[in-house]
């Protein structure tokens, strides 16, 4: 290696622990937005999974996204209700396997609820398997029907694995937007069993090993016009948690790299089916209209405002596939076996 290389290479370790300090710093700094409103830590015990999710008016979620996660093998929950005006507390209030912390600070000054995750996964998520998710999301992987999230870890323990890598899946009805009633507790493949079949990219990121993929619902209808601005759809949103482990960008990448580095033929992966094409988006909308909370000035909100203006169906004959199960996915070619 010539000295020219081994300079670019130094000071590029030089820009990446400067910016992984910074990452940690502003965890810490954010941490004081925080306050614990519901305190079931003492309940937390060694080897349990752990589920993190920022959230605001999701209350009409919840029953179900509880039992599916319990289910699955979540032993506690931590939530972040960033001022909810809904009846979240009611919803959570006596659970004891739900620890609450409240904050009415900015949710983008908060990198989109990043710092605040990063805080609460280093105190209360270290040597456990941790799930980050959002409340419209819900994990699949091969064999779910058959093998709980215990078994899931347990395989990646083995294999030497610390983290699961998942493709957003977005999920749709056959009916407009707002015509796709949701009522609190039902399961959201009842009104939105749909999903693209084809149409989904994948590029690898070399600098930190990350599987960079777009496409779906979303680049096919609301980003069809500027597709280079369609949302990524890789997630690594299951971890077995290390202090010194951060998110950069939600739950789509992760410092350090080799945390990215898991979607591999022979690795198993999985999926997260996304739930946000719901009646309750137009109020989601309205709300973002004005707040402008989210990334880019709620750009991502501004299109979906856009089609939900017109009334666009995002059902497509040719393109839309019903989902039947995790075969589904494995199928079409969106989630691996591996060796699982």
């Amino acid at each position: 290696m010539n000295l020219m290389n081994l300079v670019r290479r130094l000071a590029q370790k030089g820009r990446r622990i400067a910016g992984f300090a910074k990452l940690h710093l502003n965890a810490m700094k954010h941490s004081l937005d925080l306050s614990l409103q519901q305190n079931n830590l003492q309940n937390i015990r060694s080897g349990d999974i752990i589920l993190f999710s920022v959230m605001k008016n999701e209350a009409c979620r919840l029953g179900f996204f509880l039992e599916y996660y319990r289910s699955l093998g979540v032993n506690h929950f931590v939530f972040v209700d960033n001022n909810s005006t809904d009846d979240f507390s009611d919803v959570v209030s006596g659970q004891k396997d739900i620890t609450v912390y409240h904050t009415s600070a900015s949710y983008k000054d908060s990198n989109f609820g990043v710092h605040w995750f990063n805080h609460l996964l280093s105190k209360h998520g270290v040597g456990h398997w941790c799930l980050t998710c959002d409340p419209d999301e819900f994990l699949v992987y091969p064999k779910i029907d058959m093998r709980n999230l215990r078994e899931l870890t347990a395989y990646l323990d083995a294999n030497y694995i610390c983290s699961f890598y998942t493709l957003m899946i977005d999920m749709y009805g056959k009916t407009a937007v707002e015509d796709t009633r949701y009522l609190p507790g039902q399961d959201p493949l009842e009104v939105c069993p749909y999903l693209d079949r084809m149409g989904y990219t994948k590029s690898y990121r070399h600098d930190y090993a990350v599987s960079a993929s777009t496409g779906g619902v979303r680049r096919r209808v609301f980003f069809k016009s500027c597709a280079e601005m369609s949302p990524a759809l890789n997630k690594v949103p299951l971890v077995k948690w290390k202090r010194h482990f951060v998110y950069v960008l939600s739950t789509h990448e992760a410092r350090p790299s080799f945390i990215n580095d898991v979607c591999r033929v022979n690795y198993v992966t999985g999926a997260l089916l996304h739930f946000k094409f719901i009646s309750q988006l137009q109020e989601k909308v309205e709300e973002e209209r004005h707040a402008k909370q989210h990334w880019d000035d709620s750009f991502e909100y501004r299109r979906y405002d856009e089609i939900l203006q017109n009334k666009t169906n995002l059902y497509d004959q040719n393109v839309s596939k019903e989902y039947e199960s995790w075969h589904t996915l494995v199928d079409l070619g969106l989630m691996n076996m591996g060796e699982w």
